[in-house]
């Protein structure tokens, strides 16, 4: 069988991916927006193709691709791989798609799983919802396998808790009963990976660890790894007027992730099963 794996998107969760793939033997293509992104890519054996949603790629970008994955977040105007790259998925043998538990809504902290029906609020997850129904019908059409990947807060090195008490910029803010669920970046490509190799139907997946948490828990616990005194929490009336109008919208929004099916279906067992393992492992880098 040939495995060559094409994705839409090589940023953060898809460069991931793309090198747990290479290291498992697939072939591995994608897409970024930036020429300097794209040459340092192909130094790492990654064939990389210009895209930024505008245009089709040339036909043979996708040649003998097995399986596509698209990574991008969708805008107005609807998914940018999809809009542009339809034609393109004909032969494709799985699809996959990297969307968000946004699309859930708000639950005033009540726990969801793949069966709650999706009532997103913000703007953001409104497209990705739709984007998921696209990529629906893209499969139904292709007659490939789909798998939804719906993915909670993204961290891992570089991107985390640590960096930021590490920068200066971490606060301890104090919303009662508010949870945010989490998913380091490692275990996003090792379910992407699993998914592409385990027999299975094809699915709905929420990808985020045993764990929903606090904010003043998981900086508290960052500051007490790196060895410094933990802050006090700022509670959230004092912090809300300081934040941006993106960061207040994740407080406007409460909810818990189970992740069962993912374990049930597809045997997945996550690396770091809380934000605990997840930000030990970051601070032991260094």
């Amino acid at each position: 069988m040939t495995k060559r794996l094409f994705i839409f998107g090589l940023g953060y969760s898809g460069l991931e991916i793309a090198q747990l793939a290479k290291a498992s033997g697939w072939t591995v293509a994608g897409t970024c927006t930036g020429a300097d992104k794209a040459e340092r890519l192909r130094a790492m054996g990654i064939e990389t193709h210009l895209f930024d949603g505008t245009a089709p790629l040339p036909a043979q970008a996708m040649d003998g691709a097995s399986h596509v994955l698209c990574t991008i977040a969708p805008g107005p105007t609807g998914d940018p791989a999809l809009r542009t790259c339809a034609s393109l998925l004909g032969q494709t043998r799985w699809l996959g798609y990297l969307s968000t538990t946004g699309v859930y809504g708000d639950h005033g902290g009540g726990w969801v799983d793949e069966d709650t029906p999706p009532t997103p609020g913000q703007p953001r997850s409104i497209e990705r919802l739709a984007a998921e129904r696209g990529w629906q019908a893209m499969a139904l059409e292709a007659g490939a396998r789909l798998d939804i990947f719906r993915l909670p807060g993204i961290y891992g090195p570089g991107r985390s808790t640590i960096d930021q008490v590490k920068a200066g910029t971490a606060r301890r803010i104090d919303k009662p009963g508010q949870f945010f669920s989490r998913v380091h970046v490692a275990d996003i490509a090792g379910t992407v990976l699993k998914a592409m190799t385990e027999p299975h139907p094809g699915g709905l997946y929420n990808v985020a660890d045993d764990l929903p948490a606090p904010n003043s828990e998981v900086v508290g616990f960052a500051f007490t790894l790196l060895g410094r005194p933990v802050p006090p929490a700022i509670p959230w009336e004092e912090a809300a007027p300081t934040m941006t109008a993106m960061a207040r919208s994740f407080y406007g929004e409460n909810r818990r992730v189970r992740n069962d099916r993912l374990k049930r279906e597809l045997g997945v067992v996550l690396r770091y099963p809380t934000y605990r393992e997840g930000l030990r492992a970051i601070a032991e880098l260094g």
